[in-house]
């Protein structure tokens, strides 16, 4: 692994984009995509959900096309899963602020029940961020490949992000931090250091007695929502009771393909 592959920190302490050598392997989603299809008997073996509602937030340029996938996979497993009908992301932490408010709102109050929110690179920017304006009607968070911690200019998207958005990502470094900081709400981050967009540091939470960070390895960026190891973390998050918290168990079917959580810092 090279030092820019690695994330080591550039001049000034900042940290780099994954390489170029990673972002051009990132077509291998599709060969992610394809074994998640055909490990869905094995999936569907994942721990049952209760029937809560799940909020699937979809990346920087994504639709909700690109979480059907897994919306089905959680509706599979008893979940209601919610798309979030908004077309295309084309950005705005700030801007969409109102609007995700009052998605979140309705869903809550139709099910009557706290809601999951499971956001996809800058989709889980926003699940955070919902978790701290609305911390009563959010039931857990989980990310995926999401840029919210260190320093989030370290991806391969952030000027693109700008110039579409208009947003500076450092517009408001209050909420910045406030993003990158403790939730009131249990937390999980799924991440990979193979992941061509995103540079892996700027996913990592601070672990905590509600809080965890889990690597998958050898996921890209574009493939960590159809990941069959990934979908299985989030399906077993998703299915601890309202409340409670235990951190994830490893020796599932996909063990192999998650690293131990001590290296989630090394």
């Amino acid at each position: 692994m090279t030092a820019m592959e690695a994330g080591v920190p550039a001049e000034k302490g900042g940290l780099r984009p994954p390489s170029w050598l990673l972002m051009l392997a990132e077509p291998r989603a599709l060969f992610e995509f394809n074994s998640s299809l055909l490990m869905s008997p094995l999936l569907m073996q994942a721990p049952r959900g209760d029937g809560h509602p799940v909020l699937a937030l979809p990346g920087f340029l994504a639709s909700d096309l690109s979480m059907a996938p897994m919306r089905r996979y959680l509706n599979g497993l008893g979940y209601e899963a919610h798309a979030w009908n908004m077309g295309r992301n084309l950005g705005g932490v700030y801007t969409k602020r109102r609007a995700l408010r009052e998605l979140l709102t309705s869903i809550y109050e139709s099910a009557g029940r706290k809601v999951s929110v499971v956001g996809w690179s800058l989709g889980g920017v926003y699940a955070r961020d919902l978790a701290l304006q609305l911390p009563d009607l959010v039931r857990s968070v989980i990310t995926l490949g999401s840029p919210f911690a260190n320093d989030i200019r370290a991806t391969n998207a952030t000027k693109l992000y700008e110039l579409v958005s208009g947003e500076g990502v450092d517009d408001v470094p209050g909420l910045r931090a406030a993003i990158a900081g403790d939730l009131p709400v249990p937390a999980t981050s799924i991440y990979s250091r193979t992941d061509g967009v995103v540079n892996w540091r700027t996913c990592l939470l601070r672990p905590s007695a509600t809080a965890e960070n889990i690597e998958v390895h050898l996921a890209s960026h574009l493939g960590l929502g159809v990941n069959p190891a990934a979908l299985w973390a989030v399906a077993d998050r998703l299915a601890q009771a309202e409340g409670e918290f235990r951190q994830f168990d490893r020796s599932g079917p996909f063990a192999i393909a998650y690293a131990a959580p001590e290296n989630a810092q090394s």
